[in-house]
């Protein structure tokens, strides 16, 4: 008996989320506006006009900062982590996010010196020296 109560608590609930959203979209299509001129039918975000298309090639650039963004985003996580634990996690912790933080700055490092993030003109990537 207690499985069938709870099957029909979701069922209202579900009921009720469905009228919720029913009546929100239905409302917003009786009280909205319904007049169609030239400017209402143009996009219109933060201030500015469109110009030109919408499929435009970005800069590799411009991926390369969304990459780092999310990996430097997941490096805050590890160490925001690590600090709210850093009394547990003892030497031992602070040792290896010392290493975490070193690999993550010679990869950075790697990547400058290599020319990735150069933001000039002539953004060829330059091959390494050969060691000697």
């Amino acid at each position: 008996m207690g499985a069938t109560l709870h099957i029909w608590i979701l069922a209202l609930y579900f009921a009720a989320v469905l009228a919720l959203v029913t009546a929100m979209i239905g409302s917003s299509f009786f009280l909205g506006q319904r007049h169609m001129t030239r400017s209402t039918a143009q996009p219109f975000e933060s201030g500015m006009l469109p110009l030109g298309d919408a499929r435009l090639r970005f800069p590799i650039q411009f991926y390369l900062v969304a990459m780092l963004f999310v990996l430097f985003d997941l490096e805050s996580v590890f160490i925001y982590t690590w600090a709210i634990a850093i009394r547990p996690a003892g030497w031992n912790g602070y040792i290896a996010m010392l290493m975490f933080i070193g690999v993550l700055l010679a990869a950075l490092g790697y990547l400058w010196r290599l020319g990735a993030l150069d933001w000039g003109p002539k953004s060829r990537l330059r091959p390494l020296p050969a060691p000697r």
